[in-house]
């Protein structure tokens, strides 16, 4: 049984900001629970006669504001068992009130009255209408992922310098350095105060507590919005809209399918070479693609770039239980195992062949050596290495008996992908850095002369020499 619980917001300003009916409700109590002394009205009702306790103690000797919340919540749930009580929070209690909503949760019989919240103190004190989109954030649980930049953005509970600091490097993630930001407190007190400082300064300042909110202005710096994905579907579509490029507008998927395969090759070259600037601007390239295939559905009205996004999420999480739900896996060996017997789940029919699902347009070494690993789930490959080197040597005796057999050739470079995959080594990488090895040396050659001159004796020469300088 349950005598209940009312909940009273403080509001945010001081005594004369309180509604009549809160202060004749707070001053019949003989006694009021209070999240936190730390308020512009408690000293003065203490004054009046209203008698308080407190939870600071807790915040005092919890590691964490979850286990804060939790305890405040068993002890106002456990006392609504033997009285009716009345538990105050700052502002309203239904704004930035995690205790609120886990009494709510709970099942408790709650009742509520009064509270203003500091959203209009904050509105009024930064001379800004919400009306054009904002977000209310919580500094302590602050995900700059979810921020949207071309709005304002209040986050509270920038209550210490601790705080500030892991704020500001997050938000420095999403702002400019020298992005000016708001640091307000006591909002609609006689206490207000409003600090305009760059956000690489935010921690910087003393004067903040309990009582501040940092105000992020929108974000309008067009080189800084380059960088949001909002802006690159924007781009996108405007390129395919009515005033858009002719090129761009006349594109389908079809025609886009060279280009992605091109773009994924560029892509591959500078990983190879280690170069993190061209593996940026190659993975822009990719994402083009995936852009323009995305607006292509979305102007036919099957798909859009929302569909891909939630697809892959979904699927992701799906095929990860032991991250998402509560499979345990041993090793990588488990984790494959378990994303192909999901993955054939959700094909929701029988494979007519073990080796279903290998593309036939990728590479064939590529596919080579997927065709190999579907074979061996099913235990169809040599204990070891040793069995398949010498398939191997069976299959280059073959070809030398037969060189002008096509066949024979293709059976000694499955074999070699078969020995390659036994020392976890990739063909096609492998094939293609030599590709790159040979052009490096042959470029070389090149560079020492008129190569039309050069003696067969010359150029093996110029080779050595590239070998050596490790080109």
């Amino acid at each position: 049984m349950s005598f209940g619980i009312t909940v009273v917001g403080l509001g945010s300003g001081e005594m004369e900001q309180l509604p009549l009916g809160v202060y004749r409700h707070l001053k019949q109590q003989p006694l009021v629970w209070l999240r936190t002394k730390d308020h512009p009205v408690v000293a003065e009702l203490e004054a009046e006669g209203v008698h308080f306790e407190s939870f600071d103690s807790v915040y005092e000797s919890c590691d964490t504001f979850d286990a804060v919340y939790t305890e405040i919540v068993e002890t106002l749930l456990t006392k609504s068992e033997e009285l009716a009580i009345t538990y105050a929070v700052p502002g309203h209690p239904f704004v930035a009130e995690r205790t609120v909503e886990l009494l709510i949760e709970q099942g408790a019989d709650v009742t509520f009255l009064g509270g203003q919240s500091f959203l209009d103190a904050m509105f009024q004190a930064l001379r800004i209408d919400p009306i054009n989109g904002f977000q209310l954030l919580d500094a302590t649980a602050l995900d700059v992922e979810r921020i949207q930049v071309t709005q304002h953005v209040l986050i509270g509970q920038v209550y210490d310098g601790f705080v500030a600091g892991d704020v500001k490097v997050q938000l420095m993630e999403r702002y400019p350095d020298e992005h000016i930001v708001k640091l307000v407190t006591a909002a609609g007190t006689k206490r207000e105060r409003v600090s305009e400082i760059p956000l690489y300064e935010m921690d910087r300042v003393a004067e903040v507590d309990n009582l501040t909110t940092l105000y992020v202005p929108p974000l309008t710096d067009e080189t800084h919005l380059a960088r949001e994905f909002s802006t690159l579907t924007h781009i996108i579509a405007t390129l395919r809209g009515p005033d858009g490029c002719p090129w761009d507008k006349k594109q389908t998927h079809e025609s886009l399918r060279k280009y992605l395969l091109e773009e994924a090759y560029e892509l591959i070259e500078a990983i190879d070479a280690e170069d993190d600037d061209a593996i940026v601007e190659e993975l822009g390239d990719v994402l083009l693609q995936v852009m323009l295939h995305a607006q292509i559905g979305a102007d036919d009205g099957y798909f859009d770039i929302r569909d891909v996004i939630g697809s892959i999420s979904e699927k992701m999480v799906r095929r990860h239980p032991h991250v998402f739900g509560d499979v345990t896996v041993s090793d990588a060996n488990d984790v494959i195992s378990n994303w192909n017997a999901i993955k054939q789940t959700e094909k929701g029919e029988k494979k007519k062949s073990q080796l279903d699902g290998v593309l036939m347009t990728q590479p064939g070494l590529m596919r080579a050596e997927q065709l190999q690993k579907k074979a061996a789930t099913v235990g169809f490959e040599w204990d070891d290495v040793s069995g398949a080197f010498e398939k191997l040597e069976e299959e280059l005796r073959e070809w030398k008996e037969r060189p002008e057999d096509e066949t024979e050739l293709g059976d000694v470079l499955f074999s070699i992908v078969n020995v390659a995959r036994y020392y976890a080594l990739n063909a096609e990488q492998a094939l293609e850095r030599t590709n790159q090895k040979f052009k490096r040396r042959f470029e070389y050659i090149e560079a020492n002369g008129p190569i039309e001159d050069m003696t067969l004796e010359q150029m093996d020469r110029l080779w050595n020499e590239a070998k050596e300088q490790g080109l």
